[in-house]
């Protein structure tokens, strides 16, 4: 079992390593980080919201509740379990494109608006409409375009191998039991750094218990599958 362990570790290092080097930025650059949230929570970023940009909102909605499309894949889905999430991102984006109600929210009635906003370190124009990122926005960007490549990878290797595998354990899945559900992580935590508001503080909390009690589930439901038990040994929950 300690040989089988040693694998592990071995195997999945490089990817170890990486996480390890994206949660230490925050942490060197923790002065650009802090203004952020507090531009946000202040209120003083209010100035500089991207609002009634409606196509933006509808686009963002559609592409990432489509996400949810290829856990059917791996597990019947429950579209129950997945109103949260949609509601999440409904709520997020009508927020971040539409009407920034909590960020009005907070300025009126909490800080007022005299804190300062966070330099620009990136801009782009998507559709028409200019976007500004400071360095806590571009890391989160580029933590959700990880969580992005981790469900497309393993959507790609589930269709590939679902109809011919009974319990699909190759490609992505040798590395991670659940690589959608990490990714779906990765870009729950990235809204979050992008966007900190009342709405994000109050959700990221209750969609990652909702996403590691799926993970859960799922585990109980293969519980009694003895190639299941052996995948589970020799693959780590996340990464």
């Amino acid at each position: 079992m300690k040989k089988l362990g040693e694998i592990i570790i071995h195997k999945n290092l490089p990817f170890r390593i990486a996480v390890l080097l994206l949660l230490v930025i925050p942490i060197i650059f923790w002065r650009d980080f802090s203004i952020h949230i507090y531009s946000h929570f202040t209120g003083a970023i209010l100035p500089h919201v991207i609002t009634q940009q409606w196509h933006i909102v509808l686009l963002n909605i559609i592409m990432f509740v489509t996400f949810l499309i290829p856990l059917s894949f791996r597990r019947k889905i429950n579209w129950k379990e997945y109103g949260l999430v949609t509601a999440f991102f409904v709520s997020l984006f009508i927020e971040m494109y539409g009407i920034p109600l909590t960020i009005f929210f907070v300025s009126k009635s909490l800080y007022g608006s005299n804190a300062g906003t966070a330099n620009v370190v990136y801009d782009f124009t998507f559709l028409g409409v200019n976007i500004a990122m400071d360095l806590a926005m571009l890391y989160a960007t580029i933590l959700m375009m990880i969580g992005t490549a981790f469900i497309l990878v393993a959507w790609v290797t589930l269709y590939k191998k679902i109809k011919t595998e009974e319990l699909v354990t190759t490609g992505i899945y040798s590395y991670s039991r659940h690589p959608q559900y990490f990714g779906f992580i990765l870009i729950i935590l990235g809204w979050f750094i992008g966007w900190p508001t009342i709405l994000t503080a109050i959700f990221i909390p209750i969609l990652l218990y909702k996403y590691i009690k799926v993970c859960t589930i799922e585990e109980k439901e293969l519980a009694k599958d003895t190639k299941y038990q052996k995948y589970k040994e020799k693959t780590p929950f996340f990464i």
